[in-house]
């Protein structure tokens, strides 16, 4: 039995490389860069590297992203990056052919995201997010492939 990876703190860490999606990769394989797990960012540097790993095809990444934002944002806040984290691990979801796990976490960050649309935060598009959420979901429910889902734009144009 092999000892498992540890951080330097002595944490366990699982360390395999991982594809685009987050998917483990086999040892030896090579991956792409992961989100690192000590990750500070400012709100602003935080929507703006989500948008960035969205454009690139990264949702699994943005979804980390997002997930560092909720563990460190004030308690008012934290169901606004929580739901940006679950469209984002939605679209993932999507992408790696789980519509089921898609349709849940989709509904779930459309329903935490919504709570701000009156006064939405940061510039942040709530109504455009849910819009593309329903529009993912209306895809998802005629259970046929869906070949390029598209982006989600996370500020107001």
């Amino acid at each position: 039995m092999t000892d498992r990876d540890r951080t330097p703190d002595g944490r366990p860490q699982n360390a395999r490389p991982r594809d685009a999606l987050g998917r483990p990769l086999p040892p030896g394989e090579e991956g792409v860069e992961r989100v690192p797990e000590d990750l500070d960012l400012d709100v602003e540097e935080t929507i703006a590297e989500g948008q960035r790993l969205l454009d690139h095809g990264f949702p699994f990444h943005a979804h980390e992203v997002f997930e560092a934002m909720w563990k460190k944002a004030p308690p008012e806040e934290r169901p606004l990056w929580q739901g940006l984290a679950q469209l984002a691990v939605g679209l993932t979801h999507l992408l790696r052919g789980n519509p089921t796990g898609a349709e849940s976490l989709l509904k779930q960050g459309q329903a935490r995201v919504r709570h701000y649309e009156d006064e939405p935060p940061y510039r942040l598009d709530i109504d455009g997010l849910a819009s593309w959420a329903d529009h993912l979901l209306t895809e998802i429910a005629r259970d046929e492939p869906i070949p390029a889902p598209p982006t989600p734009r996370l500020r107001m144009p």
